[in-house]
């Protein structure tokens, strides 16, 4: 570690030099405990060969984590002006190791800007976190893996099974691509300023292969008109889509009275291809 590293100022003394109060608007809760952002760190597995991703990096607390236990390299994608000042002097202290993006992280794509193996880390904004996900799924096998932070509420959905109250259209699509878990919870107490909801990191495994054959655009179209309206069987629920359900359930093999809570991500991909055959 260079003597610029090891003598880093603590991220509140930081914060108040670059007038660096979250902001609602931007979705930001910081984590100022280096022991909790190293642990996160920790549970992103290697970091050592790879191009690590962080959005929303803040005044840096995670950042600072990543580059202490040995990532290759940073890049950290930041929207607010205020944060990059601070992250510059991180830059400093980091030679080489440490890159800097001012942008909305939801119009650029992460994959473009680093070379594999590469990686996500991040304590993701929670106005866009979801967003973010859905569009990371479009390239999902060109991470080796994604940790990323979520609302409790939204890491249960990441990762629920059929028949379960948190199950539904962000659960199939991930899943579908995906491996995820929950690693480890955080009290709102973790946060600056703290958050009314308890948060959970997440691991997000790209599968090599997907969960079953399936056109994303139609398992998205079949997703959103099942869950849309989740109490009604699918035999209504997909009226909406403007075909006759009744096809699609039986050349996916699925019962006419079945509801979108009771399928498997299979059978999702199954009705997905049945829909795309008959478009």
């Amino acid at each position: 570690m260079s003597s610029r590293a090891s003598n880093l100022p603590p991220l509140r003394e930081v914060i108040a030099r670059h007038g660096l109060s979250a902001k609602r608007s931007l979705g930001q809760n910081f984590i100022l405990d280096l022991n909790v952002t190293r642990r996160i760190a920790r549970a992103a597995g290697r970091l050592d060969d790879a191009t690590v991703i962080e959005v929303g990096p803040g005044p840096g607390g995670l950042t600072r984590a990543l580059l202490e236990t040995g990532a290759k390299r940073v890049v950290a994608i930041e929207r607010d002006r205020r944060a990059i000042a601070a992250l510059a002097e991180l830059a400093e202290a980091y030679p080489g190791r440490l890159d800097l993006i001012e942008a909305d992280a939801l119009d650029f794509d992460p994959a473009a800007l680093s070379e594999p193996p590469r990686q996500i880390v991040a304590n993701l904004p929670y106005n866009i976190a979801t967003a973010l996900l859905l569009r990371w799924l479009d390239r999902i096998r060109e991470y080796r893996s994604l940790t990323l932070m979520f609302q409790r509420e939204v890491a249960e959905r990441l990762v629920a099974a059929p028949r379960n109250p948190s199950y539904g259209r962000l659960s199939v699509l991930v899943q579908w691509l995906a491996e995820p878990k929950i690693l480890f919870d955080l009290p709102p107490r973790a946060f600056v300023p703290p958050p009314k909801v308890t948060s959970s990191v997440v691991t997000v495994v790209p599968r090599s292969v997907p969960l079953a054959p399936a056109d994303k655009a139609a398992l998205e179209r079949i997703t959103g008109a099942a869950f849309g309206q989740r109490r009604k069987m699918l035999r209504a629920s997909l009226r909406t889509l403007g075909v006759t359900p009744e096809p699609l359930l039986q050349a996916a093999g699925i019962p006419r009275t079945a509801r979108a809570e009771e399928l498997s991500v299979r059978e999702f991909c199954a009705l997905a291809r049945a829909l795309q055959e008959r478009s």
